[in-house]
């Protein structure tokens, strides 16, 4: 049954990458433990706050394309990752 709920999961966030990037080395994901080469890019939308927000409106988080852990990277105003 976990099975089926992760393949779901996979399924449903694979609709909803922003984007893809290569890398130029293969690295191993410390969660799952998968060597990869690529990461994928998910968008942030802020939806709700009680107060007025300073903080962007939205953002981007890095995660790994095996098992979608967060990774820590960022991307670079020129959209390269750093």
């Amino acid at each position: 049954m976990q099975e089926q709920k992760q393949a779901q999961l996979k399924e449903q966030v694979e609709l909803e990458i922003e984007a893809e990037y290569m890398l130029e080395s293969p690295v191993r994901c410390f969660d799952c433990k998968e060597d990869f080469d690529t990461v994928h890019v998910v968008r942030l939308l802020r939806t709700k706050t009680n107060f007025t927000s300073t903080l962007p409106r939205r953002g981007y988080m890095v995660v790994c394309p095996n098992c979608r852990t967060v990774l820590s990277a960022g991307l670079g105003s020129r959209m390269a990752l750093v």
